[in-house]
């Protein structure tokens, strides 16, 4: 079985420097000659089973600019779709293609992909996870913080992350999970029925990591002092049955001015994106200067390259 990225913990500490440290030469060499093509002449497979923007379009771009041929599949129009197994699809594209990006619905489903084929797999999303987002999120801020001569990734230790809003989502457990591999402790906060899920513990602990994450109903509580406030969208892909009374009941974890007020005054403000003002954040804070989700957007590029590349050497 090849070397996969499906969750957080499946980098080390060290190979996450490794990926930061080539995600910073990858950025500021794009479009210079000679840069690296760690996927000359490889195909990979992109299976889309949810629609994308971000993500579609910086892997594609980033399998091209390493060199590699970037194969879109909508599920709509393979036999996934209409019910082969995701062992089979595995072991058939194995034979194809060099390795496989995936953004679906169960995790299961990546990680039957994973078992089930000879290349590397990439998580680009599942209802669990979002590995390449926090990554990238990540690295954002170590650009912002690190010291000059000293690892990426001790610029991050310490710092404190407030996640605001539904607490049970991917985004949510991806975060507690890439705060406890970083050293960083994270608040999380939100009503009471969408804290993390307890799946989460557990794969702290099959990392072999302590949690570094509370939780609280309390919003300005979880605030105080934070380095970074961050918040996601209130209604994800597939909850648009419960749409409004996830606003109803995620009402009060907006993430206004009084809210960032509560945080260090140099925090920062981070969204996945797209993002919904007037919901999960008002404009005054997601237009301002605090507000650095354009940057996070575009590193996402950046790192899913050094992510390839990473996994290409294995």
């Amino acid at each position: 079985m090849a070397r996969s990225f499906l969750q957080d913990t499946d980098f080390t500490r060290d190979e996450a420097e490794e990926i930061f440290q080539l995600a910073k030469a990858l950025k500021e060499g794009r479009g210079r000659a000679n840069q690296p093509k760690p996927l000359e002449g490889q195909t990979w497979a992109m299976i889309f089973h949810k629609s994308s923007t971000r993500t579609r379009v910086s892997f594609e771009v980033g399998i091209h600019e390493l060199g590699g041929h970037p194969m879109y599949l909508d599920q709509s129009k393979t036999q996934m779709g209409r019910g082969e197994t995701v062992a089979d699809t595995a072991r058939v594209l194995s034979r194809y293609v060099h390795g496989i990006v995936i953004r679906t619905f169960d995790h299961a489903t990546v990680e039957e992909l994973a078992r089930e084929g000879t290349v590397p797999v990439v998580n680009a999303l599942t209802d669990l996870l979002h590995p390449c987002q926090i990554y990238s999120d990540l690295f954002t801020l170590a650009e912002r913080w690190a010291e000059p001569g000293k690892p990426l990734i001790d610029a991050l230790a310490g710092r404190k992350l407030t996640f605001v809003g539904d607490c049970a989502s991917n985004m949510a457990h991806s975060w507690i999970l890439g705060a406890a591999l970083f050293g960083m402790p994270i608040s999380l906060t939100g009503p009471e029925k969408y804290r993390p899920q307890p799946v989460v513990d557990k794969l702290l602990r099959e990392a072999g990591l302590e949690p570094t994450y509370t939780f609280t109903t309390d919003p300005k509580a979880a605030a105080e002092n934070a380095d970074v406030v961050y918040t996601d969208v209130w209604v994800s892909m597939g909850d648009e049955a419960e749409k409004d009374a996830r606003l109803q009941e995620l009402a009060p974890y907006q993430v206004d001015g009084t809210l960032m007020a509560a945080a260090r005054p140099e925090a920062y403000f981070m969204h996945c994106l797209p993002a919904h003002e007037g919901e999960e954040v008002a404009a005054e804070v997601y237009r301002s200067t605090q507000s650095i989700v354009y940057d996070e957007a575009e590193n996402r590029l950046h790192v899913q390259k050094a992510i390839l590349s990473k996994l290409a050497e294995a």
